[in-house]
């Protein structure tokens, strides 16, 4: 505690700090979600918490602006829970053990949560203030955005009156999004059969990549994990009698899997031409990735069999991991260096004896959502495999006419001396779903430096987070 005692804002990390202390990766929001709600208590402040655990907390306008159009702040309360190989931590019991090195702020081991937890303290900040003036404020802290936006699908936007809205879950300073893309997320399954099988197999296992947000760093075309098991997978199975045991990668659906490993059996006789082929692989995945993942390598270990999944079932599978797209589809051609659509295979799991494959699929264009969507269910049944898809959200599409960009751009060049960048971004924003709740809002999308976000890498600037506050601030007051 008091990691950030002499941070300034001071309230705003004041909050982020005790923010961190609080268990809140997607899907275990109750204790932050009532935490929310005892701060807004604790104030007399109007809030409404509904069954899916949203926030909402309402604040007056100051004087001279009580009769101003309400703003509504929104942002999620959940993160994602990255850690590292080496971490210990619990997310379901641990707080998030922060430490400061130069001009930003790090989880040790862990992802940090300034992904959203930003937009988080600078809400409570200016709820807690009685100095700052703005325009009647509603709070809007929505719940599990990172897992499918349950919480903004589901919110009852009945509650909110404001027309203006100020989403805090953009992760470069001076950038505006003002669109962003749909999705949805489409999980494979394999019921594969198995048999009895003894004697030794081998445990391959690729590690070392950085990963990443995959509506962000999609298109630095960095490697997939599982992807690659696919591939080196595929080139065992050409050279050498193998049969899949297990297969594991990835964390997140919406992360680019950093890790990915099978155990398979196969012959003795065949361990050595094994482990020439592996290492062959192994360079060859250097070379082509020696810029994005100069890290990468491949690991090999003895391990115990005892059953294995069917030869059928094993060349099922090998052919989807190999086939299926993985990465960026479409450029726009509208927007120099924006991804339209891609998809990432961002989990691999073994349940109950199924295989499962989790996308997250992405689009700014409905139709190639779609057209995606087709193309995985199609080479899911060429190899006996099945499709679901389930957490749909729209795209925020972008407006031509928009009061509160204006407002925007005008405040930041006041304070900067230069226009901010206006963007569409690949990655899903609550947006696209509070639109569809919200119809007649006019919506903005900025926040401050956050780096390596869903790594365990994920570090925030201080100062940024300091210019944007004060950017945020005075955008408030020309909202009269």
């Amino acid at each position: 505690m008091d990691k950030l005692k002499d941070l300034k804002p001071s309230k705003v990390f004041h909050f982020f700090e005790e923010l961190s202390n609080i268990p809140r990766t997607s899907g275990d929001e109750k204790r932050v979600s009532d935490w929310l709600v005892s701060f807004a208590k604790s104030r007399n402040l109007e809030v409404y918490q509904d069954e899916w655990l949203n926030v909402i907390i309402k604040k007056e306008g100051t004087k001279g602006y009580e009769n101003s159009p309400a703003v509504i702040i929104q942002g999620h309360m959940d993160m994602v829970g990255e850690k590292s190989n080496e971490s210990n931590h619990n997310f379901l019991t641990d707080p998030l053990s922060l430490r400061v090195k130069d001009d930003y702020i790090y989880a040790t081991d862990t992802t940090l949560g300034g992904d959203d937890g930003i937009a988080v303290a600078y809400g409570l900040a200016l709820l807690d203030s009685e100095d700052i003036p703005h325009p009647p404020m509603e709070l809007l802290i929505t719940t599990n955005e990172e897992t499918g936006m349950d919480g903004a699908a589901n919110l009852d936007a009945s509650h909110l009156k404001g027309k203006t809205m100020i989403n805090i879950d953009a992760e470069e300073e001076g950038i505006f999004l003002v669109s962003c893309a749909g999705g949805t997320t489409a999980t494979v399954t394999f019921e594969p059969k198995y048999e009895d099988h003894g004697g030794q197999g081998l445990k391959v296992y690729i590690k070392g990549l950085q990963g990443g947000h995959s509506g962000i760093e999609i298109i630095k075309q960095r490697a997939n994990a599982v992807k690659l098991l696919g591939r080196l997978l595929y080139s065992l199975n050409e050279e050498i009698d193998i049969k899949l045991i297990s297969l594991q990668g990835g964390a997140k659906h919406n992360a680019i899997a950093r890790e990915a490993f099978a155990n398979i059996a196969l012959s003795k006789d065949d361990h050595n031409k094994a482990y020439d082929i592996v290492n062959k692989i192994n360079d060859e995945f250097k070379n082509e990735y020696n810029i994005e993942d100069p890290d990468i390598k491949i690991e090999l270990e003895p391990v115990q069999v005892s059953r294995v999944m069917s030869k059928k079932d094993t060349n099922s599978i090998i052919n989807y991991m190999v086939t299926v797209p993985d990465g960026v589809q479409t450029m726009s051609k509208a927007i120099e260096g924006l991804v339209v659509s891609s998809l990432n295979l961002g989990v691999l799991e073994e349940s109950n004896g199924k295989i499962k494959f989790t996308h997250a699929i992405r689009s700014s264009i409905k139709s190639l959502k779609f057209e995606i969507t087709n193309r995985v269910k199609t080479i899911a049944a060429l190899c006996d495999g099945s499709m679901k898809t389930f957490s749909d959200y729209p795209e925020w599409q972008y407006e031509a006419d928009s009061k509160v960009r204006k407002i925007a751009i005008k405040t930041y060049a006041d304070l900067n001396g230069k226009e901010p960048k206006i963007e569409a971004i690949h990655a899903g924003l609550e947006c696209g779903l509070l639109k569809e709740k919200l119809p007649d809002a006019d919506m903005i999308s900025f926040g401050p430096n956050l780096y390596d976000v869903h790594t365990p890498n994920e570090h925030m600037s201080i100062s940024s987070v300091a210019r944007t506050w004060d950017f945020l601030l005075s955008l408030l007051t020309n909202l009269k």
